[in-house]
């Protein structure tokens, strides 16, 4: 049995590490964090602000692995991540396994190669407390605010929602960016171009200095120039620096993955870990733009070698955090002498890190700018011309510049100060101003660090989080478009055209959701403090100064929850219901007011207020659509929807929208309506044009054992289809020309998978106990459910299943909250909105308030968030 148990938190840095140590050691995984915070309650002692942890279930045999290990070896070496995250998952396994201090020992490193690991053996230390409570801290705090406010949400606005001290502190950022687009006022210029040409017959392109604000302006100053004569009255060359970037921390990574390769935050960070736990870069979670004198020796004697000595200038940078505590360098790669990897999803991103880290230590480019005026005694202001050469590409020879790593030289042709110039052509064209950009996710990051807010290991979990929270989107903002003036000055003429201008569109970027909307309206002014920008970031530097062991991280939650509190309290006994509600006007049939809103279902609108017999009508609001810019028109189109057209081959036809944007509906069959086409717009003629469609797609193809097999696509992809049994078609196959043995093999892999897949089932209940990806689990109807552990701790093996009674699962099923053995109460039915049928009930809002003293039942465990 080897001597020294070393315990890492992940499979692949695990085997990584393994390859590097002798047989004197075996290294295991601990897959993460094996304990958390209790699930039953807050699982904080609110007094003491003592945590109360678990070992989570699915851990316990992780654990018990762990256990035995180290009780057989000498010594136990707790090697996770050196960051906040990774200091606590060593002591959490410290006291989990009860290890003893003796036999103990805590390292360290920023890169996964046999140096640094053999280092790091031969310098351990013990687990730093301070490093834990700064984590502590944070869990804490995190868990407080999201244990107590996502209540104050679901009581104020709609059950189901969740507040987080970061989570909606980035929202904030995204919902207050689109409030200032939709109230911006475009200004309209009017910007002047020319082509003029030289004494050499070159072309020579200038922009003139001035901007015109009216259309008259703009084309008396082209009258102007119509008969001018033009010349070059000055030429100014000056010499110009262009400095290399420092290496990667993780923002700057983050955003100039998103730049450069299109990647998202959570890409980014995937594909980072992965290259990480493979040995190839140090650590990818760091505030720090410094490199080791190691690394700064490594990339000179390659600079070197490879380009030349004058493209080598070592330098250390300094970066902006002041507590770049997370991890001692920044990211770079652990072989300079590797220029690829083998990985080709990996390479890319390590491409990216690669260069940078190089660039960083290479010279400058030099560059000599030129500038140019060109004047008319019949004008004002000059004309301006400039152009750039590059005289030494420095550090560009490997990193490029701005994503294009081309020639980036602006050539102006051989001109002379005092030359005679002819224009060509000189264009006024009318140019508007623009609002603020959305965020992308990188950008959403950058703004994050730039306030102090978060720390290298939060920010792609904020950003997921308020994305699965629904808060935002990242939908497609379709384009408005606006008419441009232009005018045209060629051969002595003036001509005028007018044109048309898409603007406002957007893709990839944060759009808040109207609920996202309502959440951060009623959370900013009813918990300023906590959503006020300055104060999270004073949270993060009080977890710095605990961090660093300056500050005492009871005291500091205790001095916040004495504030936090009692604001939650006054909140949720004062504070009006928040829906959002906007009055878009009357409504010209039956004079009743017509408003937008937040239901329980979502954003909706509203025709009546619930007042009288008669009830409300309700619709709820279409894709693309919003509350805030919503207008009467559009609302009222929305209770159009379903209509019916004639029967097509005796089956009913209607047109509607639903879950996945409208559809025209053929007797069962819904037939999904073409991106951009208005559903109220589709007459007889068109929905026919639609099933004819929809007959071909569904033409079979093949046959099998005598059975049509057809095809098609859907929200997941390609897929054929056999009975009824969808089958995905990989892209391995040439899906438009299919062969009759591709189909075979198809349908029989997936029917020997439907035959694997139920070890028993129990039709009539609704009910079966499955194989899945992860091993056994239940269905309850729709739902996937956990299966229990054995006394023993282990899992449940597929053939132990076989054999379990009805009654045994119903019984698995009550445990976890699914089943019940009292009669469920009847949900109210509600039926879609339409002109002809008025449904629904009076707004909540309109009832009567009795208040209660017993203390509501509510879930045991919000959602919460950093």
């Amino acid at each position: 049995m080897p001597k020294n148990l070393v315990i890492v938190e992940s499979p692949a840095k695990a085997k990584t590490i393994e390859k590097f140590l002798g047989k004197d050691f075996t290294v295991k995984s601990s897959f993460g964090h094996i304990r958390d915070l209790t699930k039953k309650g807050m699982g904080i002692d609110l007094e003491s602000f003592t945590p109360s942890y678990e070992v989570s279930p699915e851990k316990t045999k992780v654990v018990s692995d762990l256990r035995a290990a180290a009780k057989s070896a000498d010594m136990v070496w707790l090697a996770s991540d050196e960051d906040r995250e990774g200091e606590a998952i060593a002591w959490h396994l410290e006291e989990v396994l009860k290890l003893k201090p003796e036999k103990t020992k805590r390292i360290v490193f920023h890169e996964i190669t046999k140096n640094a690991i053999l280092k790091a053996i031969d310098n351990p230390r013990d687990v730093d407390r301070n490093l834990v409570n700064a984590q502590q801290a944070r869990r804490v705090l995190d868990r407080i605010v999201g244990f107590e406010m996502s209540p104050v949400l679901w009581k104020k606005i709609k059950s189901g929602l969740s507040a987080g001290r970061v989570q909606s502190v980035a929202l904030r950022l995204v919902v207050e960016r689109e409030k200032e687009i939709r109230e911006f006022t475009s200004i309209s210029t009017f910007k002047v171009a020319a082509q003029f040409l030289t004494s050499t017959k070159d072309l020579l392109p200038a922009k003139y200095k001035t901007e015109f604000s009216q259309l008259t302006e703009a084309k008396n100053f082209l009258e102007a120039c119509q008969n001018a004569n033009f010349s070059i009255t000055d030429i100014q060359k000056k010499p110009s620096v262009r400095q290399p970037s420092a290496p990667f921390t993780t923002s700057t990574l983050q955003q100039e993955a998103s730049q450069r390769l299109g990647y998202g935050v959570s890409t980014t960070m995937r594909l980072a870990q992965s290259l990480y736990e493979e040995g190839f870069i140090t650590y990818m979670r760091t505030d720090s733009v410094n490199l080791s004198q190691e690394a700064l020796t490594h990339a000179e004697s390659f600079i070197t070698s490879n380009f030349g000595g004058q493209y080598s200038r070592k330098k250390q940078y300094v970066g902006k955090s002041a507590n770049a505590q997370e991890a001692h360098e920044a990211i770079r790669p652990t072989d300079f002498t590797l220029k690829t990897v083998p990985n080709a999803v990996l390479n890319p991103l390590y491409q990216l890190i690669y260069k940078r880290t190089i660039a960083s230590q290479m010279t400058p480019a030099q560059l000599e700018k030129t500038k140019v005026e060109i004047s008319a005694s019949e004008i004002q202001d000059v004309f301006e011309a400039e152009g750039e050469i590059l005289l030494l590409d420095g550090f560009l020879k490997v990193y490029g510049y701005g994503g294009d790593e081309k020639s980036m030289d602006v050539l102006l042709p051989p001109i002379q100060n005092g030359e005679n110039l002819n224009y060509v052509k000189i264009t006024a064209q009318e140019r508007f101003s623009r609002p603020p950009a959305r965020y992308t996710e990188a950008g959403l990051v950058k703004k994050l660090e730039d306030l102090g807010i978060g720390r290298p290991s939060t920010y792609a979990p904020t950003i997921q989080t308020i994305q699965n929270r629904g808060y935002v989107s990242k939908d497609e903002v379709a384009p408005n478009t606006r008419k441009v003036e232009t005018i045209v000055l060629e051969d002595g003429k003036i001509s005028q055209s007018e044109e048309q201008e898409s603007y406002g569109g957007d893709k990839n970027k944060f759009v808040p959701t109207d609920i996202g909307v309502v959440v951060t309206d009623f959370l900013t002014t009813n918990f300023s403090e906590i959503l006020d920008y300055g104060f999270t970031a004073r949270v993060e530097q009080e977890f710095d100064d605990i961090a660093s062991g300056h500050g005492n991280w009871q005291e500091m939650l205790d001095g916040f929850y004495k504030k936090f509190h009692p604001k939650i309290k006054t909140v949720e006994e004062h504070a009006d219901r928040a829906t959002g509600e906007r009055l878009l006007g009357i409504d010209p049939k039956s004079g009743k007011n017509v408003i937008t809103r937040i239901s329980r279902f979502g954003p909706v609108v509203q025709i009546g207020d619930g007042e009288g017999e008669e009830k409300p009508l309700y619709a709820s609001l279409r894709t693309g659509q919003n509350m805030a810019s919503l207008t009467l028109e559009e609302a009222l189109d929305l209770f159009k929807l379903p209509f019916d057209l004639n029967p097509v081959d005796s089956l009913p036809v209607s047109v509607g929208v639903g879950r996945f944007g409208p559809y025209v509906k053929w007797g069962e069959n819904y037939i999904s309506v073409p991106k951009g086409e208005d559903p109220l717009d589709i007459n007889q003629k068109r929905a026919e044009e639609l099933i004819q469609d929809k007959k071909i797609a569904d033409a079979p193809i093949s046959s099998y054992k005598g059975d049509p097999i057809t095809k098609g696509s859907g929200r997941f992809g390609p897929f054929i289809k056999y009975k009824d049994i969808f089958i995905n078609v990989p892209k391995k196959y040439d899906f438009e020309n299919l062969s009759q043995s591709d189909i075979t093999e198809l349908v029989e892999a997936k029917l020997e998978k439907e035959a694997n897949r139920f070890i028993q089932q129990w039709e009539k209940e609704k009910i079966a106990v499955e194989n899945g990806r992860w091993g056994p689990f239940i269905r309850f109807g729709k739902k996937m459910v956990k299966l229990p552990r054995k006394e023993d701790g282990e899992k449940y093996e597929s053939e132990e299943l076989k054999t379990v009674s009805l009654e045994t699962v119903r019984g698995w099923l009550k445990e976890a909250g699914e089943l019940t053995d009292k009669p469920e109460a009847k949900k109210a039915s509600v039926k879609k909105a339409s002109a002809k049928k008025p449904v629904g009930k009076k707004p909540a809002t309109k009832k009567p308030i009795v208040k209660k003293t017993a203390v509501k039942n509510i879930p045991s465990k919000p959602k919460t968030s950093r």
